[in-house]
């Protein structure tokens, strides 16, 4: 007989647009199965005791702060924006093509005069980060007309604006448009984000919640490291080990020669091209890199 008790459900915002992917690449590495219909914003999770909402990222923050969302995802720079007052579970940092921060800049044409902030007095600027802007010509006793963008900002100078400010992860775009970087407003990360009475009161939504960020963050720590396998004589585990590094103590096991022990560790990606031809020197052999998808210290 079937049970009839209502089962417990989070209301969880995913972020609609550059964010989308990314995000859901982590949630499938995570261990969570999520699948969106073309003109659905519901997508469907494996995970009965959650309910997706696609949602932009730029009110993420707001509906969260109001209940209506239990958690989300956004960048803190929307949280700044929309002033949202929200509880942060955690800090993931990845973006839409890498995992690092994004930068909101100030940007000009590469022939502009305008040299520094001091030169944009009663100019106009152009972004979609009206009050981020606002607030930073505040700090610094400037002011300038600040007028929203509605997209497709890098074209808007030098005819419709003197400046912008616009978000950034290499700055190509901005190359690519003929602008050039004058200052930088902030960074900002993707953050998982929690209503603030409900993490405070409802502690099965807290236990979910938290569940979730540990084992989005066990994929992000996980993201720059491998793990390595090898077979030493025991008489070279010394100076192996001395060559080295890892996340914590290297696991030694016993073989069935006894003159010989395995070794499992997990390193940094980026040391393996110059680590494993010093281990072969030290007698290592069968050396084995590994992929590495949750990683929880």
């Amino acid at each position: 007989m079937q049970s009839s008790e209502k089962i417990k459900k989070i209301t969880l915002g995913l972020p609609k647009g550059s964010l989308q992917n990314a995000t859901f690449q982590m949630f499938e590495k995570a261990g969570y199965n999520i699948t969106l219909g073309e003109r659905s914003y519901y997508p469907i999770i494996d995970d009965e005791e959650i309910e997706c909402i696609l949602i932009r990222a730029q009110e993420m923050g707001r509906y969260v702060d109001k209940g209506i969302l239990d958690a989300g995802f956004t960048g803190r720079d929307w949280i700044v924006e929309t002033n949202a007052r929200v509880h942060t579970v955690s800090e993931l940092i990845y973006s839409k093509t890498g995992m690092k921060p994004v930068k909101w800049v100030l940007a000009v044409p590469e022939n502009s005069k305008i040299k520094s902030i001091n030169d944009l007095q009663g100019k106009i600027i152009s972004t979609e980060a009206v009050n981020i802007t606002k607030n930073y010509l505040k700090k610094n006793n400037i002011k300038a007309e600040v007028e929203f963008s509605w997209g497709a900002t890098e074209v808007k100078p030098p005819r419709f604006a003197d400046a912008i400010v616009e978000v950034t992860e290499t700055g190509s775009s901005l190359k690519a448009n003929k602008l050039k970087i004058i200052d930088t407003l902030m960074e900002s990360t993707t953050v998982f984000i929690a209503n603030r009475e409900i993490y405070n009161k409802d502690q099965w939504k807290k236990k979910k919640i938290e569940r979730i960020s540990l084992m989005l963050q066990a994929v992000i720590i996980a993201q720059s490291k491998v793990g390595l396998l090898l077979n030493v004589k025991r008489r070279n585990l010394k100076d192996i080990l001395n060559v080295l590094p890892s996340l914590e103590s290297p696991t030694v096991s016993e073989l069935s020669d006894t003159e010989w022990v395995a070794i499992n560790t997990i390193i940094d990606e980026s040391e393996v091209r110059k680590l494993i031809p010093k281990l072969k020197e030290q007698g290592a052999t069968g050396i084995v890199e590994y992929p590495i998808n949750k990683l929880i210290p």
